[in-house]
């Protein structure tokens, strides 16, 4: 199931945003639809490829929700010429089935921003669109997140250790930027879950968020003094040990 309008509806959390939904599918299209605008952003929607370039290059959205598999450019070849037409281009939220999910690393190395595997929660959709939104709005307005020699940057959805680039997943970008912006204090598998998968995340469960936690302290300690940490029983925080 995508979705239902029969859920009960998200507050209000737009401004009058514009939002283009690009979905071939005209029921996922209208769910979307309805569901932005009850939440406060203006709605535009289009069923191929070249109609999302077309309104894009028009009427400059501030984000596209992006359906990976299109009757004619697939949502991949969309995002690369988005990227290309306009280094300023809106944040893109894909929509993928979760088989297709291996492919998506050539999507967000292009340019994507999130994706939302089907079938989705609307709740979901929501707060990543709420989180994109904001990350676009704040970006010029504060210095990037970092720690010591850590840096993250929003805008490319990037991270660094030093001079070494990280090649993060988006989920890894996420759970870093959490534990970063809240630097020092312990966080609770829960609390990450949460953050995470949003209304999803008890069926994750602690071993999906303790893999995901190894594969990130690999990454971003593979050279330099530990950041990440855990504390038993209680979770974990990204900071420099006392005696580091």
């Amino acid at each position: 199931m995508y979705g239902s309008v029969s859920e009960k509806p998200a507050p209000a959390r737009g401004s009058g945003q514009h939002i283009l939904v690009v979905d071939d599918e005209s029921r996922i299209a209208e769910l979307l639809s309805t569901t932005l605008e009850l939440a406060g952003y203006r709605v535009g929607t289009a069923a191929t490829g070249g109609e999302a370039l077309d309104r894009v290059g028009r009427e400059r959205p501030d984000l596209v929700i992006l359906d990976v598999m299109l009757p004619d450019l697939d949502g991949f070849t969309v995002c690369r010429r988005l990227v290309a037409a306009d280094e300023n281009h809106p944040p893109v939220l894909f929509l993928t089935a979760r088989d297709s999910l291996d492919s998506l690393v050539t999507g967000l190395g292009i340019g994507g921003n999130d994706y939302v595997t089907k079938p989705f929660r609307i709740a979901e959709v929501l707060a990543r669109v709420q989180a994109l939104l904001r990350t676009r709005t704040r970006r010029r307005e504060e210095p990037p997140p970092r720690y010591a020699d850590l840096l993250l940057d929003d805008t490319t959805r990037q991270a660094r250790r030093g001079r070494r680039a990280l090649e993060l997943t988006p989920a890894e970008f996420r759970l870093l930027r959490y534990l970063l912006i809240n630097a020092g204090q312990v966080l609770s598998k829960e609390q990450i879950g949460e953050h995470l998968w949003v209304a999803d995340h008890r069926r994750y469960g602690d071993n999906a968020i303790e893999k995901l936690v190894s594969r990130l302290r690999h990454k971003v300690d593979e050279t330099g003094p530990a950041l990440i940490h855990t504390r038993r029983g209680f979770g974990y925080w990204l900071g420099r040990l006392a005696s580091a």
